[in-house]
């Protein structure tokens, strides 16, 4: 009712502009009143208003509207297609709902579009509304514009109590370009921000609008932008990042959505759902767009594939907002990222579209080791650095920069080619975030990891030339003697020139993968079936000291020297793989490291211990 007062009061407005219409008297306002003595519920302004024949036509046919029919007109004026931006239209069929809570309706208007018009006076339509019959008639003293009387059934008196209809009116009606009044209590915003010009509103103006619309008084925006398009939508939207990193409670839960969809400053849905991609469900703002068609309910809207349209083109825009403000200023977006980042991650692995798992990308920033500790790079900024002729970005998972640099599996690449630049992931979500990702730019994503697994140089044999280590027979008798140690747990057991430091590392073709099934489908299996789907290949530093000791115990004849190999070996597969973050087992292994540590005792002390 509220959305056809405006149609009525902007109508009027354009027609004062050009001449054509009557004066009028007194700003052009909308006024509802309530009574809950008589049950009434009275909506009135002082618009256009209807003759004798607008009134039969457009009321006494369901679903008719008289605002489309106007903006046809106007539109098919080039020189007046501009005057239509207030006109809400598509609402025609929200007169009739006033019979879902009415039983019986009475319209009095009189019509202020010509002087002639004018000078017909006034008229009043009734209706009953249960028995599909109208009466039209003249009547004395009706002022300029339209009035409707709702005479409220006795089950809907709710609608005319004064908080009921206040909450509503702010709800949907808040932003309605013409001033509505509550009982003489003016209650709407006029000109709503989205509607400004961004450099004429104060920043404590958006500060209390998000507040408004987050429900959240005790946060401000962290970032801010509005944007405006014409084609291949018309929409306008300001949109918001709040400053209040999300609880682990707001990450887990679905959240609810935090745009508003306006159609000319009238609410459709408080949370538009389909409007983003859940990933975005952190960003607060409103949508407005004028191309939105209705049903009878607001709430549900005709034209899916538009919403769709609306969604991929603010999905866009915030990606591109995000990576100016990501070049802007580094530290903050830092700060963002280590906020709200996992929502973007978590976009990457939901989309199934590979140009906006790379938009997404884009924006996302990780450690290197070409760069100093704490300072993040982008896929981009190391697409720049690489060689030319490489094809593959390279990435290692490790709980912080120490431990990544500590890693034999870091070690082990340096070795092979100390220019390589890689990507240090500190999350464990990061390594399933970039495997769903799979490449940029065309570039291959690929850890450090399947590298080495893949790579058959400078393993299974010793080196020649070195002076210090094991022969190659001593190592293939190594390896054959901890292949039956450790029996069922390794796939096979080798030798390998590619560390320097490290006694061992395991390689395996997907750790990445088997690191998640751990987490999820392997989690609390036995260990012989989480060592049987590894399938790891333990790689052995002939040149180590350890790995020469373990020799010479397991070449020995002494039963004890083999028991302590025996422990010795289990232990450095357990070494190499929680370096790999594949041990799962920590209370097995705990007990195999004091094992070896009794067998040490007794064998430099002399004595048995209980």
């Amino acid at each position: 009712m509220i959305s056809n007062a405006s149609d009525a009061v902007e109508r009027l407005r354009f027609l004062q502009t050009s001449g054509a219409a009557v004066p009028g008297e007194g700003p052009l306002e909308i006024h509802v009143r309530t009574c809950e003595e008589k049950r009434l519920l009275i909506i009135q302004d002082n618009g256009i208003g209807m003759t004798a024949e607008e009134m039969e036509a457009n009321l006494g046919t369901i679903a008719k509207s008289g605002s489309r029919e106007y903006l046809s007109q106007i539109k098919a004026n080039p020189k007046s297609s501009n005057d239509s931006a207030n006109i809400i239209g598509r609402f025609g069929v929200g007169f009739y709902a006033a019979f879902m809570v009415a039983d019986d309706v009475e319209v009095f208007s009189r019509s202020q579009s010509s002087p002639e018009n004018y000078a017909t006076g006034g008229h009043v339509w009734n209706s009953k509304g249960i028995t599909g019959t109208f009466e039209m008639g003249t009547a004395d003293n009706v002022s300029p514009g339209t009035k409707i009387v709702l005479h409220l059934k006795e089950d809907a008196a709710n609608f005319c109590k004064e908080p009921v209809v206040e909450s509503i009116i702010r709800k949907y009606s808040n932003f309605i370009g013409v001033p509505v009044f509550l009982n003489g209590k003016q209650l709407n915003v006029v000109e709503p921000l989205w509607c400004k010009d961004p450099s004429k509103v104060r920043e404590e103006e958006y500060k209390s609008f998000y507040q408004f619309l987050s429900g959240n008084t005790f946060d401000s925006p962290r970032y801010r932008t509005t944007f405006q398009t014409d084609s291949p939508i018309n929409l306008r939207a300001l949109l918001f990042v709040p400053s209040m990193k999300p609880t682990i409670f707001d990450l887990a839960k679905d959240g609810e959505a935090g745009i508003s969809l306006y159609s000319r400053k009238v609410l459709l849905m408080s949370k538009a759902e389909k409007l983003l991609p859940r990933w975005l469900r952190f960003v607060r703002g409103v949508v407005d767009s004028e191309d939105i068609p209705l049903n009878l309910s607001r709430e549900l809207l005709q034209d899916h594939g538009l919403i769709h349209r609306i969604n991929r083109i603010l999905t866009a825009r915030i990606l591109r907002f995000l990576l100016t403000e990501a070049k802007r200023n580094p530290k903050e977006f830092s700060n963002f990222l280590s906020d709200f980042g996992l929502y973007l991650k978590e976009g990457i692995v939901t989309e199934t579209d590979q140009s906006t798992r790379e938009d997404i990308a884009r924006v996302l920033r990780y450690e290197s080791s070409a760069l100093p500790v704490g300072e993040l790079t982008s896929f981009d900024e190391y697409a720049s650095r690489m060689r030319a002729g490489e094809r593959n970005i390279y990435f290692l998972s490790a709980p912080n920069r120490h431990l990544a640099e500590a890693s034999p599996y870091f070690e082990a690449i340096r070795k092979k080619s100390p220019d390589t630049e890689v990507l240090f992931l500190y999350e464990p979500y990061d390594e399933l975030v970039l495997m769903n990702l799979g490449q940029y730019d065309k570039k291959n994503l690929s850890s450090v990891e399947k590298l080495l697994s893949e790579d058959a140089s400078n393993i299974d044999s010793v080196d020649p030339e070195s002076a210090v280590g094991l022969t190659q027979a001593e190592a293939n008798s190594l390896t054959k003697w901890a292949e039956q140690a450790l029996n069922m747990k390794v796939k096979k057991v080798k030798v390998t020139r590619r560390l320097t430091s490290h006694p061992c590392l395991v390689s395996i073709r997907e750790a990445g993968a088997m690191r998640h099934l751990l987490r999820t489908s392997l989690a609390g299996r036995p260990a012989a079936e989480k060592y049987q789907a590894m399938e790891p290949v333990l790689e052995l530093n002939p040149q180590h000291t350890l790995v020469q000791y373990l020799y010479k115990l397991s070449s020995s004849d002494s039963q004890e020297d083999k028991v302590l190999a025996t422990a010795l070996i289990d232990c450095l597969l357990d070494n190499a793989m929680a370096h790999a973050g594949l041990l799962e087992e920590v209370r097995e292994t705990t007990e195999r490291i004091t094992q070896l540590l009794t067998l040490l005792v007794e064998r430099f002390s002399g004595s048995k211990t209980a």
